[in-house]
């Protein structure tokens, strides 16, 4: 089949609100002001297709959306990078767009979700003709695609049957119990993207080196991102420790959907996956020099001074 896309995406999209300044502990019944204010396009799914495409890559995006103000400006979001929306579905019936509420506290931050149409996306709604027409497929949100979740292992046969490779970040449980279908999507994967925590609560073990040991018996490709301290990633029984880039961070909303750019931009080149987790250490650094997933990549200087001369895909 033709490779239309190097990277195709079935997932969620929504809107991130961020509120800064806010206490972490936050009192009923007061009127608590917000030091500043953000809206950005977010979702995992969402935000690594934007920044993708910014890398260079050709993506295509699966999606359900509400016929509403809010999926049209996510939509507008997205579709400014270049990513491929004819197959995102508009429906005005049932839950409408989704939305995250972020409240950043330093290096912590609540995070509240509507799900809305992202919990809704079934078997049906996926062309997979046009996703298997592509080099790679990329699955994010694991645990919020709830209506999915049960034909999931289906699809990864399906497309690895058409000759892709296949990724999986699964982001957080908000049920903590990290259940199927994971596991049988861990055996059926090449590249598994989870954080140092996710990693930790999925395998039982105490750190990233741990976590790691044990994922890599089980995905032949495992990168795990631990925040300032770079990533660390393994592939049988070679590892490597990569540093972070240095940077003053606004905002770290994203950095790791961005370091999933990153990664599978120098992937679908051909690096090596040394090169791939310093690139994706890259891209995850310049997310965090602006408010949310996507906007340090919306800003060109800004791109070419963090990536100069970054290759295309």
């Amino acid at each position: 089949m033709p490779r239309r896309f190097d990277v195709t995406i079935a997932g969620e999209i929504n809107l991130d609100l961020i509120l800064y300044g806010l206490p972490e502990d936050m009192p009923q019944e007061r009127e608590l002001l917000a030091s500043g204010f953000g809206l950005t396009l977010g979702s995992s799914s969402a935000i690594l297709a934007h920044n993708l495409a910014v890398l260079g890559a050709s993506v295509g995006f699966v999606s359900r959306v509400g016929d509403d103000p809010l999926g049209a400006i996510a939509l507008d979001r997205l579709s400014e990078s270049g990513v491929d929306l004819s197959r995102v579905k508009r429906v005005a019936e049932g839950p409408a767009t989704g939305v995250t509420i972020l409240l950043p506290h330093g290096s912590r931050r609540h995070i509240l979700t509507y799900p809305g149409t992202m919990s809704e996306m079934s078997f049906a709604d996926l062309d997979i003709e046009y996703l298997a027409s592509s080099r790679h497929f990329h699955l994010s949100s694991l645990f919020l695609q709830k209506t999915l979740q049960p034909q999931m292992p289906e699809l990864f046969r399906q497309l690895k049957a058409a000759g892709l490779t296949l990724s999986l970040d699964t982001n957080d449980d908000p049920d903590d119990r990290w259940g199927e279908p994971l596991d049988e999507l861990l055996g059926l994967v090449d590249l598994f993207l989870p954080n140092e925590s996710e990693a930790c609560r999925i395998t039982g073990k105490p750190d990233a080196e741990g976590a790691i040991e044990v994922l890599a018996k089980r995905v032949p490709v495992v990168a795990v991102k631990c925040g300032k301290r770079g990533s660390l990633v393994q592939q049988g029984g070679k590892r490597w420790a990569v540093p972070a880039e240095t940077v003053t961070p606004v905002d770290t909303i994203g950095a790791g959907d961005s370091f999933n750019a990153g990664f599978l931009a120098a992937r679908l080149r051909g690096e090596s996956l040394e090169v791939c987790a310093a690139f994706g250490n890259r891209t995850a650094a310049l997310s965090t020099l602006r408010a949310g997933g996507t906007e340090a990549f919306r800003d060109p200087a800004l791109v070419q001074n963090l990536l100069p001369g970054a290759a295309k895909v």
